[in-house]
């Protein structure tokens, strides 16, 4: 199948009512904290708090999120408001001592948890930097800028955030090349950074010799330090719809290389793999681990269905057919599209189920927690009505 000028319309018209009239009014204005600074957003599925802690991601998050949206969407004062509440809250209250972030914080921002990973600062440079453009503050930019720089220290300096423990099994995960390459986009198209394209380059480098199996067609969750495949069982456990978030990194790096044709085949290439690996042939939607070799893997919740590979499965699918007019792509992207709209989102509260059992009937119905909230349902919805739109326009 393909996408006539009518269908691209119409999926345009689609997500964009989807994000402005459902996603978005689920989570604001109601979860703005007036009172401490930043997002209540540990909410069941009516909406009603189920738990006031903080998790830093989200918070760093939900203001990329709003200042994105005041940047591109519309000149809305009420999202310029929340995104200031979310960079006060980050800039205040997230911070160490040691100038590392934390993980989970209270409503007033006392730290729980801090982890031995950079994720909450990669999410701070991205709020940090489309705040900094809402505001046309060089200063705030100066900041994103910093933290993205301690990024690239945390990254490859061995040790630097890791315990003196040393494993007698090193690994490396995807995890950080990924969304270092995120990370580094979102900078660059926000405020602008010299560094951006180089490093850009050596983390996809790194993730085609290393992460991509093209022998056994597949894409690594983590290798051993030089790129081996670790036959433990850790070690063959794939990530399908993080591998494909992964994928449509990469394709939007080949858009904004003018159609690099070298970086729309890896990225197509690790679409295709973990497709194959991933959608459930049974139940339809995308399985959450599997082993390379088709072996038990460790998880007990590998075969469920979790909300954010969908999304991102919907993004690179659909960024894949506009990009290469493959028809796979768009009969993969209405698979993944009609699963995931059919299964996770609720028309009685409007937004997304998050977890579901492997047969789509749901696993539990909270709406926010530590892992999920506003950001990968949204994203993809506005990155879709982007992509579409920009087609229309054409």
């Amino acid at each position: 199948m393909n996408y006539t000028e009518q269908e691209i319309e119409r999926l345009a018209g689609f997500y964009e009512d989807q994000l402005l009239k459902d996603t978005v009014p689920f989570w604001f204005p109601r979860s703005y904290d007036s009172e401490h600074g930043g997002f209540l957003l540990m909410r069941d599925h009516d909406g009603s708090l189920i738990d006031d802690d903080k998790a830093v991601w989200i918070q760093g998050r939900a203001t990329w999120l709003l200042a994105t949206l005041y940047n591109t969407v519309e000149k809305k004062q009420e999202w310029l408001d929340g995104a200031k509440l979310g960079y006060e809250f980050l800039i205040n209250h997230c911070f160490d001592t040691d100038g590392q972030m934390f993980f989970h914080v209270t409503r007033n921002g006392s730290p729980i948890r801090k982890r031995r990973y950079f994720f909450s600062e990669t999410f701070a440079v991205i709020a940090l930097a489309a705040y900094a453009k809402a505001t046309v503050s060089e200063q705030i930019a100066e900041k994103a800028r910093n933290i993205f720089g301690k990024c690239i220290e945390y990254a490859t300096i061995p040790g630097l955030l890791q315990p003196k423990f040393t494993s007698i099994r090193p690994s490396k995960g995807i995890g950080v090349p990924m969304i270092m390459i995120n990370t580094a986009q979102q900078l660059r198209d926000t405020i602008g950074d010299s560094r951006c394209d180089g490093w850009i380059d050596k983390w996809i480098n790194e993730i085609e010799n290393d992460f991509v199996k093209d022998d056994i067609k597949c894409v690594m969750e983590q290798v051993a330090p030089d790129g081996n495949i670790i036959d433990h069982i850790d070690g063959r456990t794939l990530n399908p719809g993080h591998a494909m978030e992964g994928a449509w990194f990469i394709l939007h790096e080949a858009k904004y290389r003018d159609n690099d044709p070298k970086l729309i085949a890896l990225g197509c290439r690790m679409l295709d793999y973990m497709w194959e690996r991933g959608w459930d042939k049974e139940y339809g939607g995308i399985l959450y681990y599997r082993d390379i070799y088709n072996k038990p893997v460790q998880e007990y919740w590998h075969d469920m269905k979790f909300w954010w590979p969908h999304n991102e499965a919907i993004i690179a699918t659909l960024l894949a057919y506009t990009i290469t007019g493959a028809e796979k792509y768009a009969r993969w992207h209405k698979m993944v599209h009609d699963y995931a709209y059919g299964h996770f989102h609720d028309e009685n509260h409007s937004e997304w189920f998050g977890y579901l059992h492997r047969d789509g009937t749901i696993a539990q119905p909270a709406k926010g927690n530590l892992f999920k909230g506003p950001f990968h349902l949204p994203r993809q919805e506005w990155y879709c009505m982007q992509l579409l739109k920009s087609i229309e326009r054409k």
